[in-house]
């Protein structure tokens, strides 16, 4: 079935890129973190949202020390055994004078090889074959995901309830036959909570949905969800868990009158599967918006400043 957007296109190659990343991380496995390596994983946006939740698994996962950080605000003063970037362009301001400057060894996930990051990190992993037309991410960040998860299943570092590789491209499929409910479509605002890992999800899962459909989304770690953001849970908002709600959640959900979606988790969707579900989302919002997703509004592809 042809989709109307690139974005579209794009989200429907997850199943097949998570894939053919999970068999690259054989390859690239030298120039991955080395185990007891501590590592700083950057990026800027969606990138750094990554990192978070890969930060997030390595860490859990007993493979070594991990923080992230938005390429801007790295602490230079810190010593770390690894940079380990993220960036589709290879382009970003933040992340190439960076990786100019950091003493320590760096390795840089890019779909661009031939682009200006070749010459400031020290190792490249190309992801070319998740590259994207849109300006908005969706299957390059995932496959990102995906490399680096896989890498840790290999190295025996996954955490415990956290799924295979081949697991999660097998939800993929399921996530992108998924049609998007009149109901979601219909809602105002949409709040996304996510634990551990899945908390980058969430955060990227805001990005998304206010990049291509300009709605009105916030993000938060699942606990913090009644300190405050229930506030403004109400009839015609929803709330969208990425793996399992804390107890209670649900409930409160109800008594304010919010609609909560929660698929993911033990029993359900890998969580980075139920990410793209949420692009679906994204993408079908903007559509009925008439907005077109692959070119969000004061965005582009790359930020390179002067």
């Amino acid at each position: 079935m042809p989709h109307p957007s690139l974005t579209g296109e794009e989200i429907a190659t997850q199943p097949a890129d998570w894939r053919t990343a999970a068999a690259q991380a054989v390859a690239s496995a030298a120039d991955l973190p080395q185990r007891g390596e501590r590592v700083a994983v950057v990026g800027c946006g969606t990138s750094w949202f990554m990192a978070q939740a890969y930060a997030v698994l390595r860490e859990t996962g007993g493979h070594g020390e991990t923080d992230a950080f938005a390429a801007s605000e790295f602490p230079a003063g810190r010593a770390y055994d690894r940079v380990l970037a993220i960036t589709r362009s290879g382009t970003t301001t933040e992340v190439l004078r960076l990786l100019s400057e950091v003493k320590a060894p760096s390795t840089a996930i890019t779909a661009c090889v031939d682009q200006p990051v070749a010459a400031v990190a020290d190792r490249l992993v190309d992801l070319g074959f998740a590259d994207e037309r849109s300006v908005v991410q969706t299957r390059f960040a995932t496959t990102v995901l995906a490399l680096l998860r896989a890498h840790l299943e290999l190295e025996g570092a996954l955490p415990a309830g956290v799924g295979s590789a081949a697991r999660a491209a097998l939800d993929a499929e399921q996530a992108v036959a998924w049609q998007v409910p009149a109901e979601l479509l219909a809602c105002e605002q949409f709040t996304f909570l996510g634990a551990g890992w899945t908390n980058g999800l969430a955060q990227e899962a805001g990005l998304k949905m206010r990049e291509a459909a300009l709605a009105w989304t916030e993000a938060y770690p699942a606990m913090e969800y009644r300190h405050g953001p229930i506030s403004i849970t109400a009839p015609g908002r929803a709330v969208w868990s990425l793996g399992e709600p804390p107890q209670g959640l649900a409930d409160d959900i109800a008594a304010a009158g919010g609609l909560l979606v929660a698929g993911s988790g033990t029993g359900g969707l890998d969580p980075l599967a139920d990410l793209v579900r949420i692009q679906k989302l994204a993408v079908a919002l903007a559509e009925s918006r008439g907005i077109n997703p692959d070119q969000p509004r004061n965005l582009t592809r790359s930020i390179i400043l002067g």
